[in-house]
């Protein structure tokens, strides 16, 4: 920034600059060793990118096949907050895939640009998991739960689906769908151009698709768009995170995996932490690729 202050000083115009945060992954927690968009991650993040002063816009870098709706929520809160309070125009841009809450991440964006082929929309809520009554009882498995509070083991996956615990789950659901269309309707507003019926029933488009429907505004990548806007000189500037992976999980948090010599491993990382971290990323990792796999990558 020192530069461009000398440039204005000498009566020179500076290269227009656009911050821009990447938001990739599974949104919410995904495991002790693999990081997921989440608030605690990326406020740092985001504090830098509405920071920068003369600049002209921030661009959101998404692909995300969504996840955690409370997270969603608030990373985009925070991201508006922001933006309105620096008067800073955002821009998002869709990669692969902005879906169900990488859709709402979109939305925090004054406008949104996707490939035609991108995967846009499933704009509803989603609650899925396993039965194993049937394979414990053929094995002779007796499941033991005591519970004060009648509701407290619902939707056990080792008991048989309870009818008035469906209706409960789809009650939850049903609130949390509300949230997820009054914010696309906030944002969107008259720039939707289908119905309820077909834009929040959980479906998904092409980008080409999507930009008839209103979800978003024009096809098209980040720097091209951006130079379009703003010139051809204009400066892209990708805001990291820390990178170094030991940090968050010195305090509990998420890190990236790593390969170390055991004298080489931080305080606190013994090898049944790592044993247990291993175990916990390659469950996450299933989950987090069957949700990539629902549209279809």
């Amino acid at each position: 920034m020192l530069i461009r202050r000398i440039l204005t000083s000498l009566g020179r115009k500076p290269a227009p600059i656009v911050s821009v945060i990447r938001l990739s992954g599974v949104i919410g927690a995904v495991g002790a060793l693999r990081q997921g968009i989440t608030l605690s991650a990326l406020a740092p993040v985001i504090e830098r990118a509405f920071a920068v002063p003369d600049q002209q816009a921030v661009a959101l870098q998404i692909n995300s096949p969504g996840g955690s709706p409370v997270q969603s929520a608030l990373v985009a809160g925070r991201i508006r907050q922001l933006a309105d309070e620096k008067k800073v125009p955002v821009f998002a841009f869709a990669e692969d895939v902005a879906a169900s809450g990488g859709y709402w991440l979109a939305c925090a964006a004054d406008e949104i640009y996707a490939d035609p082929s991108s995967i846009i929309g499933s704009i509803g809520v989603v609650s899925a998991g396993f039965g194993f009554q049937d394979l414990i009882a053929r094995y002779g498995i007796a499941r033991r739960a005591h519970t004060s509070g009648k509701r407290k083991a619902m939707l056990d996956p080792f008991q048989p689906e309870n009818d008035d615990d469906i209706v409960r789950l789809k009650a939850i659901q049903a609130e949390i769908h509300d949230a997820f269309k009054t914010m696309v309707r906030s944002r969107r507003g008259e720039r939707l151009k289908g119905t309820d019926d077909e834009l929040f029933t959980g479906e998904f488009w092409t980008g080409t698709r999507a930009r008839d429907l209103g979800l978003v505004d024009g096809l098209g990548d980040l720097r091209s768009a951006m130079r379009e806007r703003f010139g051809k000189k204009v400066g892209l500037r990708l805001v990291h995170g820390d990178r170094r992976w030991w940090r968050g999980r010195i305090r509990g948090e998420t890190a990236l995996p790593s390969m170390l010599p055991a004298d080489l491993i931080p305080t606190g990382l013994g090898p049944a932490a790592l044993v247990d971290d291993f175990a916990s990323a390659v469950i996450s990792a299933v989950e987090e690729r069957a949700m990539w796999s629902r549209f279809g990558l």
